[in-house]
């Protein structure tokens, strides 16, 4: 089903005339990968993208509208342009837009609209666009990777990655690293001014166009004896989500239906309740999860789409984004120039290659 398709059936089932988004990861999805940030900072945009049934418009002030005009729209987009003191982005939209209305941002009168449900699933031609991503994102992370040492600081590496992603036109809204000591304190090992020490974590949530993509690699200087095991034993739990993710999106099942097969998949590799102690993972595409599977999630699970599984195993982590169809699993944050594993799936027929820990 085609974007429009999709945004005219939900204007029919809803009874709007219209739809409205300005929130950066909706902008883009609606208008093939626009970019409306200036502050990232910011949870809206400067310009709000429309559907009314017939067309796309934007909304956008004089400041803004001759570079997304030249630079992010395709040819023949319409732009209603405002004078940037006269009035808000909001109360144009609500004066241009045929009515009843519904939003992703705070407009008076409007509705507000799910638009994580209406960006699933991806289409073909978002899928080669994240594959591009994916690939890229891989590149720079691995690269970096490569080039540290036991004396880099998190800090240090943290700079070599966002260089490395935003010359590539990759935004890093979540870049971790962890270095031997914190990365087995933590889950979420916020980058410090301390030593990797003998390995190191670098992981990484990155966007362009609109899509985000995560990845995790593990680099090794002079490893504990128990890392080669904990990370398979992740491994295996990431395979798991991915697997009961192909199966269960065959049979439109839930996110708690994932969660309950990692469960038993953390219990099968020895570590039962340990996904306890970090998130799961999740749905990925236009939002660096576009829901986080729990016990209780009942968020269905589409086909085909992107979907990012990050289990942890007390300083350890396997984490990719991946396609995944009614056919199989594709890794999309790859470059085949990194060691890697082939472990199987829990209680599933899926061998999957996974990403190793690099010796150094």
């Amino acid at each position: 089903m085609s974007l429009t398709d999709r945004l005219d059936a939900y204007l029919d089932d809803n009874g709007l005339e219209a739809v409205w988004f300005a929130r950066p990861n909706s902008f883009a999805w609606l208008t093939g990968g626009g970019d409306n940030v200036v502050d990232r900072g910011g949870d809206v945009g400067v310009a709000a993208a429309g559907y009314d049934g017939d067309e796309v418009q934007v909304v956008t002030d004089n400041i803004e509208a001759p570079r997304l005009r030249d630079e992010e729209l395709a040819d023949g987009v319409p732009i209603e342009t405002f004078d940037w003191h006269a009035r808000g982005l909001a109360e144009v939209v609500e004066s241009v837009s045929p009515t009843p209305a519904a939003a992703d941002f705070d407009v008076d009168g409007f509705e507000s609209v799910d638009a994580g449900v209406l960006r699933q699933p991806l289409t073909d031609r978002q899928a080669e666009t994240y594959r591009e991503l994916s690939a890229d994102v891989a590149a720079a992370v691995e690269s970096v990777a490569r080039g540290t040492e036991p004396s880099d600081t998190e800090l240090d590496v943290t700079a070599a990655l966002r260089r490395e992603l935003e010359r590539e036109g990759i935004a890093t809204p979540v870049v971790l690293v962890g270095g031997s000591e914190r990365a087995q304190s933590y889950r979420h090992y916020t980058p410090k001014d301390e030593p990797l020490g003998d390995y190191a974590l670098l992981s990484v949530t990155a966007t362009r166009g609109g899509l985000f993509t995560s990845c995790t690699r593990t680099v090794a200087f002079d490893a504990p004896d128990w890392l080669a095991d904990r990370t398979e034993a992740a491994m295996r739990v990431e395979a798991t989500a991915l697997a009961a993710t192909r199966e269960i999106g065959r049979e439109g099942g839930t996110a708690a239906d994932v969660f309950e097969a990692v469960q038993a998949a953390y219990d099968a590799v020895g570590w039962d309740g340990e996904w306890r102690n970090h998130h799961q993972g999740g749905a990925a595409g236009f939002a660096g999860r576009e829901w986080i599977a729990t016990p209780s999630n009942d968020a269905s699970v589409v086909l085909p789409q992107g979907y990012a599984w990050n289990p942890t195993v007390q300083g350890a982590k396997s984490e990719d984004t991946h396609l995944v169809t009614a056919d199989g699993v594709e890794t999309l944050s790859t470059t085949g120039e990194w060691p890697t594993r082939t472990v199987e799936a829990v209680g599933y027929d899926l061998t999957l290659s996974r990403h190793d820990v690099l010796s150094r």
